[in-house]
């Protein structure tokens, strides 16, 4: 099994980039939580590189400090908090150093942030990065500097993303920002707005100039990439109100899917993250037309009981998300999934545990992401639910729960031995310097030995003769 799978807040990542020699000043940007801050910290460096940022992996360099933070989870923030305290000292050795948070915990936070870390200058909003140099100005003059509110437009189509710190083969392009859904654990739809989508016109022409430039592969990213739909612009809330016209011509999420494969047939395509009740079985119909669409879906469930999908505002059923499961694997019958499970949420019963349970068995899927339930301030659960399930209650339903997934991964794995897949070279093994490292199209990871003339972002059959919990063991066929 993978090993991101327990826990998907990546700690801090830094980036550094091709500098400009005409750039005198350091930036240092770190970056914590989900795929979209990563995406984010892209668009961030193209905006202050255009300001006379250059990046930096040394913080100790920086003219300025940027953490690109998330509020999933509290343990998410208290690693933002714990990270800033770090740079107390750097901070009284250059006083002139600015300090700012970016991203879901600013926004969460807002004022409080100037408050209660008396170290920030800077604090910004997901939606409010191209202020980052009128922002900058005010932190120049000695101000503290905030711009927290969010928008209903704000797609940064046209700002060409820097592409930090990555292999140069995968790339993430966003296509939605905000989201609708207002699950009742969840405070995305509190720190990154209303649901619109971008124009696929630029998410086009972004994935063809990656294409030229020898990426081999892009993730279309949103909050719930399935709701995807535009029809010229503003929150999808609106599209009631759009004219025939727009309606006639809007474009949905597999149809984007369809004007990408065609568009860049020798890319491979991949998206995240997908919403059950938004789904449609259109996009395993794409799946299945394209050769170059990959055959995996992450597909977040948070919990196998109807009685926990219905507090939790889930808007499908366990039955209604089997079935979609079950009609997904009809149309493609090799398609791999992975979940988000939330165990210990507000009231939930012992059956309602072995539901999840059930629920796991019944799908199979290839990994997950799982997590006790944390309460997170302002949203609904916070507000009218009691956090009332013990901690020693949720730690052993939460083992339970990654032990059987621990157990499907290896069954997953083992179905995969024994065949040739394609896999894309993306690094070298962490373990093992003399072999690569890549995935297959159902996203499970594969190390096999180099041989000589292969590169990274080389497509190559590979024959899986073993495996582990979570990785492929193949070797290179003719």
């Amino acid at each position: 099994m993978q090993e991101k799978y327990i826990d998907e807040t990546k700690q801090g990542e830094a980036f550094a980039i091709a500098e400009r020699p005409e750039n005198s000043k350091k930036l240092f940007l770190e970056s914590y939580g989900c795929q979209m801050n990563f995406s984010d910290s892209e668009i961030v460096a193209s905006i202050l590189n255009e300001q006379g940022y250059n990046t930096t992996m040394k913080v100790e360099e920086a003219d300025l400090i940027l953490l690109n933070t998330c509020s999933i989870r509290e343990k998410a923030e208290q690693t933002v908090r714990m990270r800033l305290s770090q740079f107390k000292n750097l901070k009284k050795e250059r006083p002139n150093m600015t300090v700012g948070v970016l991203g879901c915990m600013a926004e969460r936070l807002k004022t409080k942030f100037l408050e209660e870390e008396q170290l920030v200058d800077l604090v910004v909003g997901p939606d409010a990065y191209r202020d980052l140099p009128n922002l900058l100005k005010e932190t120049d003059d000695g101000r503290d500097a905030i711009n927290v509110i969010l928008s209903k437009e704000e797609t940064y189509a046209d700002i060409n993303p820097v592409r930090l710190g990555g292999n140069g083969v995968t790339a993430f392009v966003t296509i939605t920002r905000g989201c609708d859904n207002m699950c009742t654990f969840c405070v995305v739809p509190f720190t990154r707005g209303r649901e619109r989508s971008r124009d696929p016109h630029s998410i086009i022409e972004e994935c063809k100039d990656l294409a030229n430039n020898g990426y081999k592969e892009i993730t279309l990213l949103g909050q719930n990439v399935d709701s995807y739909l535009w029809y010229g612009g503003g929150p999808k809330k609106d599209f009631a109100k759009a004219s025939e016209m727009q309606k006639a011509t809007a474009v949905n999420f597999a149809q984007l899917l369809d004007l990408v494969a065609k568009a860049v047939p020798e890319l491979r395509i991949r998206f995240s993250t997908s919403n059950p009740q938004d789904m449609s079985l259109d996009v395993f119909r794409m799946m299945a037309k394209h050769d170059n669409i990959c055959k995996y879906v992450h597909l977040p469930v948070q919990s196998g009981s109807n009685n926990m999908l219905e507090a939790m505002n889930r808007q499908h059923t366990r039955e209604e998300y089997l079935d979609l499961i079950r009609k997904a694997k009809e149309i493609v019958p090799e398609v791999a999934f992975s979940q988000d499970m939330i165990v210990g949420f507000c009231n939930e019963t012992e059956e309602d545990h072995q539901d999840t349970l059930s629920l796991m068995r019944e799908v199979e899927y290839d990994y997950g992401y799982m997590f006790a339930y944390s309460e997170r301030p302002g949203t609904p659960a916070h507000k009218k639910m009691e956090d009332n399930i013990p901690a020693d209650v949720k730690q052993r339903r939460l083992a339970e729960v990654i032990a059987l997934q621990g157990e499907l991964s290896s069954q997953r794995m083992k179905s995969y031995v024994g065949r040739v897949h394609e896999v894309l070279i993306e690094g070298i093994s962490k373990k093992n310097k003399n072999q690569w490292k890549g995935r297959n199209s159902q996203n499970a990871v594969c190390v096999f030995d180099k041989l000589e003339g292969q590169k990274i972002g080389d497509i190559v059959n590979v024959f899986v003769y073993d495996n582990t919990q979570g990785t492929l063991l193949g070797r290179t066929v003719e």
